[in-house]
């Protein structure tokens, strides 16, 4: 009777990992049937790209890792790397792509950083590290027995009388580069040129702004969405010397919309 019971708990539990196995199988199956479905029809090229479109960099991890390893060398500081991405959460770099069809498959392009987006995110960021820096000093003089008022503008105040500057001037000269610069953003995404879409790819030719001749990427396209999804074929390390073509992926790009749309 125990050997009939150990069998049967032994196929159960073969039954359930076959099922299991099943299971992910079959939605691995339906993951992959829906995207190459979504590819089919909306990422094919038979859907014009003309237009003028705005992507978000996203810079808040770049920043929020920068500024908590900064921070980190400062003795008997309490400070966490999630405090610092959510102090600076949504930091935002533009970057915009006029795509101008001039035949069925192809057309002019020009991507440019909006400088005025750089400046504000920057801005942000330093303000950011900022704050947390007036509240980490705050904590220091109290440790050390300072007995006066320690409310952010008298934090401020003392800073500036100090080092002869704001706090955020004085981070921006003597902290961290919080962000990329300007500078490489522009290398890595600015350039203009011609394109052309086939079989669901973007290949950009760059005559202006770019080291390597040409870009090609998988992409896709929704009514107000263009995303690009990865780079298509293989780069090698004498077409991309510098590490341009390692940008994280996707890039989702939205059709800018004009007055009467």
């Amino acid at each position: 009777m125990r050997k009939k019971t150990k069998k049967t708990r032994k196929n159960a539990i073969k039954n359930t990992i076959k099922n299991t196995i099943l299971l992910i199988l079959l939605l691995t199956l339906g993951i992959s049937t829906t995207l190459l479905a979504y590819l089919h029809f909306f990422a094919s090229g038979g859907r014009s790209v003309s237009g003028e479109w705005t992507a978000d960099l996203d810079m808040t991890e770049h920043a929020a890792a920068t500024a908590f390893g900064w921070l980190q060398d400062i003795e008997a500081v309490s400070v966490s790397l999630e405090d610092m991405e959510f102090r600076m959460q949504g930091l935002i770099v533009q970057v915009e792509l006029t795509l101008e069809q001039t035949d069925r498959t192809g057309g002019n392009f020009h991507c440019t950083v909006l400088p005025e987006s750089y400046d504000a995110c920057n801005q942000a960021a330093y303000g950011a590290l900022a704050a947390a820096f007036r509240e980490i000093l705050s904590e220091r003089l109290r440790m050390a027995g300072y007995t006066d008022s320690m409310e952010e503008e008298d934090i401020e105040a003392l800073v500036t009388e100090t080092f002869g500057m704001s706090t955020i001037s004085y981070l921006m000269t003597f902290g961290p580069a919080l962000l990329p610069s300007l500078e490489d953003l522009q290398t890595q995404y600015e350039g203009s040129g011609t394109y052309e879409t086939e079989e669901g790819i973007l290949t950009r030719q760059f005559d202006t702004g770019w080291s390597a001749d040409a870009k090609a990427e998988y992409y896709a396209r929704t009514d107000s969405k263009l995303i690009l999804l990865e780079e298509a074929g293989s780069v090698t390390p004498d077409s991309d010397p510098v590490g341009l073509f390692s940008q994280d992926y996707p890039i989702m790009y939205t059709l800018k919309q004009t007055q009467g749309q």
